[in-house]
């Protein structure tokens, strides 16, 4: 049966059948009550239902732009050029004539692939940077926090800027160096976790057993500093995407005809004083995108803290 697998024979008697779901039910019965705490918090939490509508407004509207998008995002029609919103533009047009709603959906999808990409880069060369410099310590911990605080000693769009302007302009090499610049964020913050966590008295029967030091930060140090990561990366993912938006208003991102937030400011704002709606559409749904992940990250930051749930 689905669900079910077969255990060992017993002496002479039938098979036993074990419920797969109720197996993992019981194994992880603790984490499961912690997640169905975290929601029900969040849930009081107007601050968090707003951020998470929000969203998930955005995430709903980038998956479904294939579908939902009323024109081509790069198909031009000079004879629609700069229309004003309204009819079958609700958004207006561009100056090549192409639908702006349609392109700030086909946007959004950009916009929040780098915010993830980034997030997924920077947290996870992050967290296992920091892992590995607050558990060993001493000298190795020294040299890798001074090249941490290097890094944090720039404006992280400055860093950005120079770092795309070497590498090239285009959206992967954006993604690179927002990556980069997002890296000691996690890496500070987890190495903080780390001392904690290593002076705690499983980590202590861990070595004892004979395990290295290798094998305890991967199955004890990052497990728990895992909430925390997740965390920070809520919080930064709104700062991901704006600079992203930037690298691209600048030209270091997305090259055109990409339809990315940013770069479709860049060339609106010649037009901003006539055709306000331009640059006006893609600068408002940034906007309401970054206040969504900011609101929703304190919540959930919130909702992780200790002394809540006191």
């Amino acid at each position: 049966m689905a669900g079910e697998r077969i255990g060992a024979w017993g002496r002479g008697k039938r098979p036993l059948r074990i419920n797969v779901f109720d197996e993992f039910r019981r194994q992880y019965a603790w984490q499961i009550r912690e997640l169905g705490f975290m929601v029900r918090l969040l849930g009081r939490n107007p601050s968090a239902v707003a951020g998470f509508a929000i969203i998930a407004g955005m995430v709903a509207m980038a998956l479904a732009a294939p579908v939902l998008a009323p024109f081509n995002p790069i198909q031009i029609s000079l004879g629609d050029r700069l229309l004003p919103p309204g009819g079958a533009h609700w958004f207006g047009t561009d100056e090549l004539g192409r639908d702006i709603l349609t392109r700030v959906m086909y946007g959004a999808r950009i916009s929040l692939w780098i915010g993830v990409i980034v997030v997924v880069i920077a947290g996870g060369l992050g967290a296992v940077i920091g892992a590995v410099s607050g558990y060993l310590g001493r000298r190795f911990d020294d040299l890798i926090m001074r090249v941490m605080d290097v890094i944090l000693s720039f404006p992280p769009l400055v860093l950005a800027m120079a770092l795309a302007a070497a590498l090239g302009p285009s959206l992967n090499n954006a993604i690179l160096a927002v990556a980069f610049v997002m890296i000691p964020k996690f890496a500070r913050m987890v190495r903080g976790e780390a001392l904690a966590v290593k002076e705690k008295q499983f980590i202590a029967a861990a070595r004892a057993s004979g395990a290295g030091s290798l094998w305890i930060v991967w199955h004890h140090v990052l497990p728990n500093c895992l909430s925390s990561v997740i965390v920070l990366g809520t919080l930064i993912l709104g700062e991901t995407i704006l600079i992203a938006a930037s690298l691209s208003f600048i030209g270091l991102g997305a090259q055109p005809p990409t339809p990315e937030w940013g770069a479709m400011i860049s060339v609106g704002r010649k037009f901003l004083m006539d055709q306000w709606w331009y640059a006006t559409f893609p600068g408002v749904f940034i906007l309401v995108t970054v206040i969504g992940f900011n609101i929703f990250g304190d919540a959930l930051r919130d909702v992780l803290d200790p002394r809540i749930r006191r």
